[in-house]
């Protein structure tokens, strides 16, 4: 890069980045912190470029800085590989500076020199965002850009064992979040706290989506302002579960009772923002770009329902598609983590839990792995009989704050979106299965019973 490109970052010309290189060389200190984010190609000019290359190298190699009489040998001994007009600038800079015992404006530079690279990375982003803007890849080009502009130096130097001793035992807030079942809130220690992942699992057509609505629905009516996600169905329908959830009236009568839902919804204490994105066309990334626009507006969420995580497109495709969806939960819990608040989402089974009595973490489709990553994790089973009753099971499948294995029976509300937890009874999975296939094999004998009488007669 030319003399010209120069006048782009006047204030970071030749001169500032003689100075920062004359710094990288002789503090230390500096040169280990500013080197974790510095590039050498941020340097316009090729003989800075090439010294700053040559004591990183050195540095990276012997885990030492380069000393002036080191890199006098250096200097003398491994520059063959450039042209004698570079190897003559290099030299020429290093003689120049060798006598110097401080960099002029040395404190100046180090307060700008993170600016100075922020800028760098920024303009060798949006160069290599052009090609992408063709290709329509706009969530790559924001990912590219948002990383740019997070580019920084870490000023945490983390855990003291001695000295932060007393942090220890300090009380760790979770800021959790109620799910609105005394039962789940009790082994949970309150809640989903922030920071954290839940992931409900159940077959299709088992309620994934209308546990979701619960979840969001109870934060809402407790003062919380959520941001529910759906990548299935649209904004008005989810609008409606939240209409029948909080008021308790029946999605079949929702346009009947219009203006009693209206006078209820207002005495809502939260807030609720529903954004509908097309199956598979949004990445997390994407709910992040639309979390800092909300943020924008002074909307900060305290709860992120994704309904459901499967649906989404993953920030970068692989082979696989379980890799897929490992990479969409783990961008999931980072969401929650860089929020400061609890996430929701579902994943859906595979054949084996389609009619199960319990569903556990085995029934997982396609990647097992994706709820590794996950907080919580609790499973919806309903049979046929179960769904012809309004029955089914809640199975804690993983519990990161208390007990994990334990079934609750539920009873299911599907036209008020209405879900209830009751106390478990003890069985385990095994007993459950078990009981239930006695049952019905009393009900095949009675029922065969019956047949040979009516034969009878």
């Amino acid at each position: 890069m030319g003399h010209a490109a120069l006048a782009d970052f006047s204030r970071f010309g030749k001169s500032f980045q003689e100075g920062l290189t004359q710094l990288i060389l002789q503090d230390r200190p500096f040169a280990d912190q500013i080197c974790e984010v510095l590039d050498i190609n941020y340097f316009e000019l090729k003989y800075l470029q090439v010294f700053v290359e040559k004591i990183i190298k050195y540095k990276d190699k012997y885990n030492v800085h380069p000393s002036l009489k080191t890199m006098t040998t250096i200097l003398r001994t491994e520059l063959e590989d450039y042209n004698d007009a570079t190897q003559k600038q290099v030299r020429d800079y290093f003689a120049r500076i060798y006598a110097e015992e401080e960099t002029d404006g040395a404190e100046y530079i180090k307060s700008t020199a993170l600016d100075f690279c922020r800028k760098q990375n920024l303009k060798g982003a949006m160069i290599k965002c052009v090609p992408l803007l063709e290709e329509a890849s706009f969530d790559e080009i924001a990912t590219i850009i948002n990383d740019s502009l997070n580019l920084g130096l870490d000023n945490d130097f983390g855990h003291d064992y001695l000295a932060d001793f007393e942090v220890r035992f300090q009380i760790k807030t979770r800021n959790a979040v109620s799910t609105g079942w005394d039962e789940i809130d009790d082994i949970c220690k309150g809640g989903l706290g922030r920071g954290e992942l839940g992931v409900v699992i159940a077959p299709t057509g088992a309620g994934k989506s209308m546990a979701l609505t619960h979840l969001g629905a109870h934060a809402v009516y407790m003062g919380k302002t959520v941001v529910h996600y759906t990548l299935e169905l649209a904004e008005e329908s989810i609008g409606n579960r939240y209409d029948s959830c909080l008021t308790g009236t029946p999605l079949g009568n929702l346009i009947s009772f219009k203006e009693m839902i209206y006078e209820k919804v207002q005495d809502v204490k939260g807030k609720l923002i529903i954004k509908e994105y097309a199956t598979k066309s949004a990445s997390v990334k994407t709910l992040q770009n639309h979390l800092q626009k909300l943020s924008q507006r002074d909307i900060k969420a305290d709860m992120i329902i994704v309904d459901y995580g499967d649906l989404l497109r993953p920030a970068l495709s692989h082979k696989e598609r379980r890799h897929d969806l490992q990479s969409i939960y783990e961008d999931l819990r980072c969401m929650a983590q860089e929020n400061k608040c609890p996430v929701w989402t579902a994943s859906q089974t595979n054949r084996s839990g389609l009619n199960a009595e319990v569903i556990t973490m085995e029934a997982i489709s396609e990647a097992f792995s994706k709820c590794f990553v996950a907080d919580f994790v609790f499973s919806l089973s309903r049979t046929i009989e179960d769904k012809n009753n309004n029955t089914g099971r809640v199975f804690v499948a993983k519990n990161r704050f208390g007990p994990d294995g334990v079934v609750y029976p539920i009873f299911m509300d599907p036209s008020r979106v209405k879900i209830k937890v009751l106390p478990s009874t003890g069985e385990t999975p095994a007993e459950i299965a078990a009981n239930t296939a006695k049952e019905q094999a009393e009900l095949l004998k009675e029922k065969y019973k019956q047949f040979r009488n009516e034969q009878k007669g």
